[in-house]
């Protein structure tokens, strides 16, 4: 919705002088998507037919209405990117397409997890997949833009020791990451702010370590973790094919549950039964499952 009003923005000796509150002339003026002359006849249509300024603008043929809705993400701090912006994976479908279906069933599971899990002081979730390809890394790193967009301090750490992605969607790079912390070659400053998103923060999962499992089950882990919780909200951890180890079980027993993503006409039941099953045994709950159809 567009919540400039009609006198938001005046006209003195030929040059727009916006309110000091943030509004939509002033938007798409810094956004280059309109110039002086067409916020004054922008204006001048609104005292004529008693339009927002988003719709007048629009109406005029100024700007197009991704235009308006992109600028109006950043004066309701809901912040997505326009494409190509940012240099990101195209798979981050909640930061490129927030108002496509696929984005719109990621924020309703977010809305699933906001009440089964941390709404109960719980800060830290692993997000797992029985075979690589059932969408995990995907889900995790949607999961994470949408929570940022929510307001939630949050934290991606890719604790996927074998085959990471994390850094690819994101665009950070083969940089230090969960494994150099987990050897104290690091501290917590491995953890890259994601400028686009301001209560985005990855950690990517570092050099491929030749002992991922020796790692992860290391009892210095759950103190890590700790630590990083005590600066967010919500911490999404994705790890590697259930199929491939028990990293995602050890994983998911430092967190206290996982949410399990199958593929449609690719994972066998029987194997997220037993998944569910090993979890159990670690003192885990699966607090849901995700069936992607792709």
């Amino acid at each position: 919705m567009d919540m400039t009003y009609p006198n938001a923005v005046k006209l003195v000796d030929g040059l727009s002088q916006v309110d000091p509150e943030p509004n939509i002339g002033r938007l798409l003026l810094d956004a280059d998507k309109l110039t002086s002359a067409d916020v004054e006849r922008v204006v001048q249509l609104q005292k004529t037919e008693n339009l927002r300024f988003g719709e007048a603008a629009i109406k005029l043929g100024l700007i197009a209405e991704a235009d308006l809705q992109h600028v109006l993400s950043h004066q309701f701090s809901y912040t997505y990117l326009a494409p190509g912006e940012g240099h990101f994976s195209p798979e981050l479908i909640a930061a490129y397409e927030p108002f496509g279906d696929k984005a719109e069933q990621v924020r309703a599971l977010r809305s699933q997890l906001m009440l089964r899990w941390f709404s109960n002081r719980h800060k830290t979730l692993t997000i797992a997949g029985i075979n690589a390809g059932d969408g995990a890394s995907y889900l995790a790193a949607n999961l994470a833009v949408v929570f940022s967009q929510l307001g939630e301090r949050t934290l991606l750490i890719d604790a996927d020791l074998r085959r990471p992605r994390q850094h690819v969607l994101f665009n950070l790079g083969n940089r230090p990451g969960l494994s150099e912390l987990l050897t104290g070659r690091v501290n917590v400053s491995a953890v890259t702010r994601i400028p686009a998103f301001p209560n985005l923060s990855v950690l990517t999962a570092g050099a491929v370590p030749p002992n991922p499992a020796e790692l992860l089950s290391r009892a210095a882990t759950p103190i890590k973790l700790e630590d990083l919780a005590e600066h967010y909200d919500v911490i999404l951890i994705d790890t590697s094919a259930a199929h491939d180890s028990a990293d995602a079980e050890m994983v998911a027993a430092r967190t206290g549950a996982a949410l399990l993503v199958l593929r449609q006409d690719h994972t066998q039941l029987a194997a997220a039964a037993a998944f569910q099953a090993n979890l159990a045994s670690a003192g885990a709950v699966l607090i849901g499952t995700v069936l992607n159809r792709f």
